[in-house]
């Protein structure tokens, strides 16, 4: 495994340098958001209690993966806003942003005195985006929302998995991280409007459930006109066929779609079966959707002659939608991973080597860029605090 060696360059300079974002939130999706505008240059300032962002929390053989990944070019600064003299810190701070983040429970932000039409009485220009489970109104919104619930909640768990079987739950944040690309998105968006277009501040009410249900495609469209709900069907599609995961020789898998006629037709005449071809029951998409436990069997049956490299050479080499099935092992391992520089090992600040996913997307003139590490908390505190012009003349965090 060979990987880019890159050091953080605080010199560096991205196209959102002095935008400047004030981050309450915690954990997944609000610092996904950040991180979306840190790494193209914006000054992210971590607002941590003083036990810290719980995202320090995850841990895996003693290491915070999570942070070092989401916290990276970012600032910290610790203080308790129970206290008058640390919450005057953040009215200083929020007068100097650009962008307000929080993800408190609706109602919380203004039981500590910093509802949103009071901050942008401060600073008319504010973005200010509630991040929450549910929204900022509606039956739930009261409700604890992690991503977990709103995955179950969303409809998106009950499509997941095979039919006799429960639903699966994905084993990563997905909800967070949709909400948090859709946040950085609006984020933008609300920047022009005031920018580009002569508008001001306003708030954007970001909530987890939306953001994860409207990449579900038209289920609601589906039930709406025709009644159906879908069922889970494991890793094949309701929609298109073939497409699954199908067995190798030697236990390897590959991932196959022949969503388009021609190249299901292809699939056919690789596998050796051209008679599909002239099957009513495979003649068409919806068809074969309809016979997809025929189709599978026949392409399974094909691949399970097969090791894996054979049978994606002869697959490629007739121009069929396939590859493998990754672990991250493969996946860090593999050349286009690495030519395209896809992870990268980030030196610095006494953590060397540390691999990490690269800035996403890729802007031709105007790159992402790796200014600093995850921060220890309150690191940048005495440094923020001498920006503002005020003394650190409390315990920052008690």
């Amino acid at each position: 495994m060979t990987l880019k060696r890159l050091r953080f360059d605080p010199e560096a300079k991205g196209p959102l340098a002095g935008l400047r974002v004030i981050d309450l939130s915690r954990l997944m999706a609000g610092n996904m958001l950040s991180l979306q505008l840190a790494d193209f240059g914006a000054d992210v300032i971590k607002v941590e209690p003083p036990e810290g962002d719980p995202l320090r929390d995850w841990k895996e053989d003693g290491q915070s993966f999570f942070w070092e990944s989401y916290g990276r070019n970012k600032r910290s600064i610790c203080l308790n806003l129970r206290d008058t003299a640390q919450l005057d810190v953040l009215w200083a701070l929020v007068e100097t942003a650009d962008v307000f983040i929080e993800n408190f429970r609706p109602g919380t932000l203004e039981k500590m005195g910093l509802a949103p039409e009071l901050l942008l009485k401060r600073n008319p220009r504010l973005v200010v985006v509630r991040i929450s489970g549910f929204g900022q109104t509606g039956p739930y919104a009261h409700l604890p929302g992690f991503g977990t619930i709103v995955e179950a909640m969303s409809g998106f768990a009950d499509r997941t998995g095979f039919p006799d079987r429960e639903p699966v739950l994905p084993p990563l944040a997905l909800a967070d991280m949709i909400a948090g690309i859709y946040g950085a998105s609006a984020t933008m968006t609300a920047l022009y409007a005031r920018d580009a277009r002569g508008g001001a501040g306003q708030v954007i009410d970001l909530s987890l459930l939306e953001s994860i249900f409207s990449v579900l495609g038209p289920e609601a469209g589906i039930f709406g006109k025709t009644g159906r709900i879908k069922q889970r069907v494991g890793s094949a599609s309701n929609t298109a066929s073939p497409r699954n995961v199908y067995r190798c020789a030697d236990g390897g898998y590959v991932a196959l779609s022949g969503s388009t006629q021609a190249v299901a037709k292809r699939i056919f005449e690789i596998i050796g079966r051209p008679d599909m071809n002239a099957d009513a029951r495979f003649a068409t998409n919806s068809e074969r959707v309809k016979h997809r436990d025929l189709v599978d069997g026949a392409i399974s049956d094909w691949f399970a002659q097969r090791d894996r490299a054979v049978a994606l050479a002869e697959m490629r080499a007739a121009g069929a939608t396939v590859g493998p099935v990754f672990n991250i092992a493969d996946a860090m391992a593999d050349a286009h991973f690495q030519e395209r520089e896809i992870v990268v090992a980030l030196d610095g600040d006494g953590q060397e080597d540390m691999p990490m996913h690269n800035v996403v997307p890729r802007l031709s003139a105007t790159p992402g860029v790796f200014r600093r590490p995850a921060p220890d908390l309150d690191e940048h505190g005495a440094e923020l605090l001498a920006e503002l012009g005020l003394s650190a003349g409390f315990e920052r965090g008690r």
